[in-house]
């Protein structure tokens, strides 16, 4: 079967190398996709166990398209009779590019096109339910390339993992969390830290990692056998999120991750040694923050190297990559980078070592 995951812009190779090693075989990847082919009963385990991936479709059909017109003609030639006539369908879009149409004219075409594909093969007209389908459609227009495909994951997903219950006002996506993580190289016996942890995104995704932990357990609602021999730490400057971090992890039954008030700026105050750094520190997008975000930078590099064992090493999530850049150079480290898009704006994946 022919499939495709998608992930952030600049994850392709990691999503790639994690699905291959669930058994996928990688095809190509693209902006934001990687596809691949596998057997049917192997979809249900990519989707339980992907850590880096956002959803997994089955592709009835990638075409060059020229407009509306061309797409319902694509759409009308796929063969929907798969859908059994009980079952409901909707359709899900996504546009991009430029277009003298929208996603929602997208939408009522491409459902009039199924509509009459399968009409015209079962004889039936099938139903539509926005709400609760028991197929989604995904039909996705990537410039002039139309994609379309069954999304096997569902309405949410994969990065809503269902195990966050403190709503930080810019939360880090888990699988992003997860990547910084693989990125890092961090080992289950090696001490992590994460000096401005928020809601503790990557705290709880090392410890999913480090118990071998697969992230569709948390859905599905299995016991969850985390491996209390972990030395993982948390700190974070603001009381509310401590406090909400602290019942993200009590509500998975974490209660061997330390979680305490401090400030980066003097991480070896509150932290004696660390292996592995991770963190997603503030963006200081806003004009007049700058300042502030090149001050941040400075202290914590400086106080981490004093924290830092041997061979130890910070991952880090950033869109000021000159600043971070210059601010490595001044303090003697040296670095690898991974150019992303998160959230519509052009980041970098850092990875330094003293």
């Amino acid at each position: 079967m022919e499939l495709y995951a998608t992930t952030q812009i600049g994850l392709e190779e990691l999503t790639a190398a994690e699905i291959r090693e669930l058994g996928g075989e990688i095809e190509k990847t693209d902006k934001g996709r990687v596809y691949f082919k596998c057997e049917k009963g192997l979809i249900n385990k990519i989707n339980y166990h992907a850590r880096t991936c956002e959803r997994i479709i089955l592709l009835l059909k990638s075409a060059r398209v020229t407009g509306l017109e061309d797409i319902h003609r694509k759409i009308k030639s796929i063969d929907f009779s798969f859908i059994e006539p009980s079952e409901s369908f909707a359709i899900r879009t996504k546009r991009v590019g430029v277009h003298d149409f929208n996603s929602m004219d997208i939408a009522r075409i491409a459902g009039d096109a199924v509509i009459k594909s399968y009409f015209s093969s079962m004889k039936k007209r099938l139903r539509v339910n926005l709400d609760s389908p028991d197929v989604i459609i995904r039909v996705e227009l990537i410039n002039n390339l139309l994609l379309v495909g069954v999304d096997t994951t569902g309405d949410k997903g994969l990065h809503r993992r269902g195990y966050r219950v403190y709503q930080h006002p810019a939360p880090l996506n888990p699988t992003i969390a997860a990547a910084l993580l693989k990125i890092s190289d961090w080992r289950p016996e090696e001490i992590l830290v994460d000096p401005m942890c928020g809601s503790g995104t990557i705290l709880v995704e090392a410890a999913l990692i480090g118990s071998n932990i697969p992230p569709g357990s948390i859905k599905k609602g299995d016991k969850l056998p985390f491996n209390q021999n972990l030395k993982i730490l948390g700190v974070e400057k603001f009381k509310k999120h401590i406090e909400g971090c602290k019942k993200t992890l009590s509500n998975l039954g974490i209660d061997f991750i330390r979680v305490m008030q401090g400030d980066a700026e003097h991480l070896n105050k509150h932290i004696q040694e660390a292996d592995v750094i991770i963190t997603n520190p503030p963006y200081g997008i806003r004009i007049g923050r700058k300042s502030m975000i090149e001050k941040l930078y400075h202290n914590f590099l400086k106080t981490a190297k004093k924290t830092l064992k041997e061979n130890g090493r910070i991952t880090l999530l950033t869109p000021q990559d000159k600043i971070l850049e210059n601010t490595a150079t001044k303090l003697d480290y040296q670095w690898t980078e991974t150019q992303i898009v998160y959230g519509n704006l052009p980041m970098k994946i850092f990875k330094l070592t003293i």
